[in-house]
């Protein structure tokens, strides 16, 4: 039984700490995707600018705000370009 528990609490503690680095990640890999996403979509409505009169500079900032919030950021975007 002293075996069991030399080997089994170290594992757990392994997995524990694993599971505690790899959750951040995840969330850092979603939010890049969705930056990728925002960056697309702000492509596209710059290609269509010239039928709009909208455009919109694309940087990290912009690409964050429209992929982690989607179709309101680029409304928010959209006021905060008409307001200033």
């Amino acid at each position: 039984m002293e075996d069991f528990l030399n080997i089994f609490i170290p594992v757990v503690l392994f997995f524990g700490f694993l599971r505690l680095c790899l959750v951040p990640l995840k969330w850092f890999w979603k939010l890049g995707l969705n930056s990728l996403c925002g960056f697309a979509c702000l492509w596209l409505l710059n290609l269509i600018s010239g039928y709009t009169g909208i455009f919109f500079p694309i940087n990290l900032v912009t690409a964050s705000i429209a992929g982690f919030l989607g179709i309101p950021g680029i409304i928010l975007l959209w006021l905060v370009q008409y307001l200033l």
